[in-house]
């Protein structure tokens, strides 16, 4: 192997398996996909904090639809049967919370979105958008993302356009597509609003928010660019990189 290249072999074992829950539930979530399909009973076992633990609820919620009844055994102890697998079925996948933020942003600014095909009972933790959107429209709050990190670049350009806002939680941040609180502190210091990042919290200063004075740069995550189209919804600009949406909502601009 090269020096920026790992090498891995062999086969998965059933087991107790540790896993540091400070990062990310989609290293928990890959680990519970694949367990049930060995020929014994496993265990994971994840080290706290756990993060974005409604990923992980999601994740048990699929694996039951599916005939694997993995549950929480503890807070931070999951049990995970073998020796069955997967029973196939037919279902639906439910509307996603996480792109609907970003038109529910555009309401937030003064849009008139209608928005179809979410769940109310939904176990998604971005559902919380819809909290937090009205706090950020009512004043100048102090919003904890440590469950909901991809509303992130979002929620700080719904609080430029309002009223600013303390956010917490944040450090994962920087371990996304790209550092989003730096970027996005860069971006809207070109609509004249300050953002200060700090270890595990940003804050968004009220300002009165006007059109970018150059182009905007999408640091190629499709979030970051939904959440400066946001702003532009309302002054005109240019993003550079806007094609970043090809990730995860390839039509977000029609």
């Amino acid at each position: 192997p090269t020096w920026d290249s790992i090498r891995c072999q062999g086969k998965l074992k059933t087991g107790k398996y540790s896993i540091d829950g400070g990062v990310s539930s989609q290293f928990i979530s890959g680990l519970l996909f694949a367990l049930p399909m060995l020929d014994k009973d496993s265990v994971v076992n994840i080290i706290p904090p756990v993060v974005s633990r409604p990923y992980i609820e999601l994740t048990l919620q699929a694996l039951n639809e599916f005939g694997v009844e993995a549950r929480w055994i503890d807070d931070h102890t999951i049990s995970v049967p073998g020796g069955k697998g997967f029973t196939p079925t037919e279902t639906t996948v439910e509307g996603d919370y996480s792109g609907a933020a970003f038109y529910a942003a555009l309401n937030a600014v003064g849009g008139e979105v209608n928005i179809l095909g979410l769940r109310d009972d939904s176990l998604q933790g971005d559902k919380i958008y819809e909290k937090h959107f009205a706090s950020l429209c009512q004043g100048i709050p102090t919003v904890h993302i440590g469950d909901c990190p991809d509303l992130g670049p979002v929620l700080f350009a719904v609080a430029a356009a309002k009223y600013g806002g303390v956010f917490t939680g944040t450090s994962r941040l920087r371990f996304k597509e790209s550092d989003r609180a730096a970027a996005m502190a860069q971006e809207l210091a070109k609509f004249g609003v300050t953002v200060t990042v700090h270890d595990d919290s940003v804050v968004v200063y009220p300002a009165d928010f006007h059109a970018p004075t150059e182009v905007l740069y999408g640091h190629n995550d499709h979030r970051i660019v939904m959440a400066l189209s946001t702003l532009l919804s309302q002054t005109g600009g240019t993003i550079d990189g806007a094609e970043a949406v090809k990730k995860s909502f390839p039509d977000y601009f029609d």
